[in-house]
């Protein structure tokens, strides 16, 4: 019987596109597991799904004036033709708003109320007067007690990592209207994780092949002790709590979406017409779990899940490991939905072969620690690893054969080196396979990688152009032992690269599919005489400077809060200050601005206003500005300035959907072919989208007529 191989990758929010943190994270390391087990002849069932429900997809909807189904249904529906389009091969990628996850996610919260591990406990929500409701965690933002953090959410802060409770915040205000929210009485039901703790001590026992930063989290809140959980939530959008009494609320979001590995995997079996099947995987001692994500979501892959899991049925399968990675950043910093930090999926698929970001995500992979995008490393490694190594080898071998023999030749005597060579295709293998069973995916593709670079220097050192006017015998040998080498590679970096993989595949005279094929392929006897065609490069090469000239002018600001702390008038200007800003982590700068005609010093001073931080600096009548603040003005008696609210110094302000690759140094010119405009809303718009900071709309301090610029 094949051994079986269940694979759940966490479920993204359904409330923005993709970005390139989400696939270096979890979705691309997932999808080369899947697909090395598959050719290792294992039965392999990897699920997923939108995460649709909870107060990102509301906040979501509320921002755009529509309805969190319809922020569900668009978002859906990009991200599975996004996954496509990259590769990522699951068995079915779902969604928590059908009819069979809300009937498993109710059975199992009944099943575990009935078992005594939900209790009721009345406790002390924060309920804003002003929106007339009980807030949500993340309608909630405060100051984090852990790291001082002014922006921490009410379940967790992006800052330390730690996770939250509203109660837990300093400062704490609505999301929604900013003001401070008072506390009353609620009565909620709490999963008893508390009661878990010694079964999870003795489950994690055995887990010594974990990566010691999942071991570290783990132990780190069992250490702790663990402290029972709100399992539902003040709020419309979600999926019901099926116990009397508590109608008006909906099941917390985190327990929705652990479920759904469990709801996907019977909807997965229904849809084969074998209501049953899913069994295979989850009620089988043989069985292996492995679960992908991103280092945020640890406890509840290592602790929450498998309690749920403990208390509804235990002849149910817990993880076998838990593979998570660490993050991609862009330019140092995480990338973020929320902050507009990001390289976006299907902005990045629109301009590149999915293949050439699937090899920089994999080389460049956050297994241990974060690493970072850019993109000039991106042109680089395309350029000289996947253009000018594996690239070059492929297309020259098969070239120069189909060129002077038209078809796969005879191996002849072998060499000395030719035996080195079918060592090194054997090796890599080996080193390919044992990388990839432990989940090292840098690793694997390194050693594919020196099997390429040894490939070409084997054809230079045979310099088969010699040979073929020299002795046709050896160079047919010669060609056939780099065929074997192309054929090895084909099968090595088809979990990595499954496009060009099977591309390659075919060109060897294949005419099924690469992923098809088993792994020990890599090994096998070529089809001596079969005709080959005339190939086509497999990779282009790429230009830095197309790259940034074709994005949108946009792309290159670098736009922040600031919070002005002096305001001083200038010596040699009566319409100019010189404002001293503080950019948080970024430091302070000094700023010249004519702005005296229209605010006084004490109206400026304390004021958060939106600056551009890397515009070139210019010296205005003897002082340097180091940025320039942005107003919005239709004549000369009405520049007002831009209001990002009560935002964090330092933090982004950005437009969802256009990359944020700012340029190291901006000159006007470029800032100038920038066209912003107010709306009816007193909203900045750019190319009809909206600009954001982490408080929602940027918009003007003062009322502005519409269609005035900003500038």
């Amino acid at each position: 019987m094949k051994e079986k191989i269940y694979i759940g990758v966490a479920w993204p929010y359904a409330n923005g596109s993709l970005h390139l943190g989400h696939m270096a994270g979890c979705y691309l390391p997932a999808d080369i597991f899947a697909r090395f087990c598959r050719m290792n002849g294992k039965d392999v069932l990897m699920v997923s799904g939108s995460d649709e429900h909870g107060t990102p997809i509301t906040i979501t909807a509320e921002k755009e004036n529509t309805t969190p189904q319809a922020i569900a249904d668009r978002y859906n529906k990009e991200h599975t033709e996004n996954m496509k389009q990259f590769g990522i091969s699951f068995d079915l990628f779902t969604r928590t708003t059908t009819e069979n996850h809300k009937k498993v996610v109710q059975d199992l919260f009944l099943t575990l109320y009935k078992n005594k591990y939900i209790y009721r406990k009345s406790v002390e929500s924060f309920y804003c007067e002003k929106c007339k409701r009980f807030l949500p965690d993340r309608y909630i933002e405060g100051t984090c007690p852990y790291c001082g953090n002014e922006n921490a959410r009410g379940d967790q802060c992006d800052e330390c990592g730690k996770i939250l409770d509203p109660q837990d915040l300093q400062n704490a205000k609505c999301k929604i209207c900013g003001s401070s929210p008072k506390i009353r009485t609620s009565e909620h039901l709490f999963l008893a994780l508390s009661k878990f703790e010694s079964k999870l001590l003795d489950w994690i026992s055995d887990k010594g092949h974990w990566k010691s930063s999942v071991m570290k989290f783990t132990k780190n809140w069992l250490e702790n002790g663990l402290k029972d959980k709100a399992i539902t939530r003040d709020m419309e959008w979600g999926i019901k709590v099926p116990v009397e009494g508590f109608e008006d609320k909906r099941i917390y979001v985190w327990f929705d979406a652990v479920t759904g590995y469990l709801s996907a995997s019977k909807e997965w079996s229904q849809n084969l017409g074998n209501p049953d099947k899913w069994e295979e995987w989850w009620k089988n001692k043989q069985a292996k779990h492995y679960y992908f994500l991103a280092k945020d979501n640890i406890p509840f892959h290592s602790l929450i899940w498998p309690s749920m899991l403990m208390g509804y049925d235990e002849s149910l399968e817990l993880p076998y490991d838990i593979p998570a990675n660490e993050y991609l950043t862009l330019s140092g910093e995480q990338f973020s939905k929320s902050r507009g930090v990001a390289v976006w999926v299907p902005d990045i698929l629109e301009k590149f072969d999915p293949d050439a970001v699937r090899y920089y995500l994999s080389i460049n992979m956050p297994e241990n620690k974060d690493t970072n995008w850019t993109w000039e490393d991106f042109v680089t490694k395309n350029n000289n690893e996947l253009v000018g190594t594996y690239g070059n080898f492929v297309h020259r071998t098969i070239t120069f054969t189909q060129k002077n023999f038209g078809e796969i030749p005879k191996q002849g005597i072998l060499s000395n080196f030719d035996k080195e060579a079918l060592e090194k295709i054997e090796a890599a293998s080996k080193e390919v396979s044992d990388a990839l069973e432990k989940c090292n995916f840098k690793i694997g593709l390194r050693s594919a990688m020196n099997l390429s670079q040894f490939g070409n220097q084997y054809f230079d050192q045979n310099q088969p152009w010699n040979l073929i006017k020299e002795d046709e015998e050896r160079c047919a040998a010669v060609l056939h032992i780099c065929l074997k080498i192309v054929t090895a590679l084909s099968v090595l970096m088809a979990p990595y690269l499954p496009f060009s993989s099977d591309k390659i595949w075919n060109m060897l005279g294949h005419k099924d599919s690469v992923h098809i094929a088993n792994w020990d392929d890599a090994l096998s006897e070529l089809n001596v005489g079969c005709p080959l065609e005339k190939p086509k490069p497999l990779f282009e090469k790429l230009s830095l400077k197309d790259i940034m000239a074709e994005a949108d002018p946009f792309s290159n600001l670098d736009l922040r809060v600031a919070k002005v702390v002096e305001v001083k008038d200038h010596p040699d200007a009566d319409r100019l200050y010189i404002l001293q800003v503080d950019l948080g982590d970024l430091g302070k700068r000094v700023l010249v601005a004519g702005m005296k005609p229209y605010y006084s010093k004490d109206e400026l001073t304390g004021k958060n206003i939106v600056i551009v931080t890397n515009l070139k600096p210019a010296t205005i009548r003897g002082v340097k500005s180091d940025g320039m603040l942005l107003a919005a003005g239709g004549g000369t008696d009405t520049v007002v300035l831009l209001n990002p609210g009560d935002a964090k110094p330092g933090s982004a302000v950005f437009i969802e959907g256009i990359p944020k690759e700012p340029v190291s140094v901006l000159e006007f010119e470029d800032f100038k072919r920038i066209k912003m405009t107010v709306d009816e809303k007193q909203q900045i718009k750019y190319k009809e989208k909206t600009l954001h900071g982490e408080k929602g709309p940027i918009v003007t301090d003062k009322t502005v007529e519409k269609g005035v610029n900003v500038s």
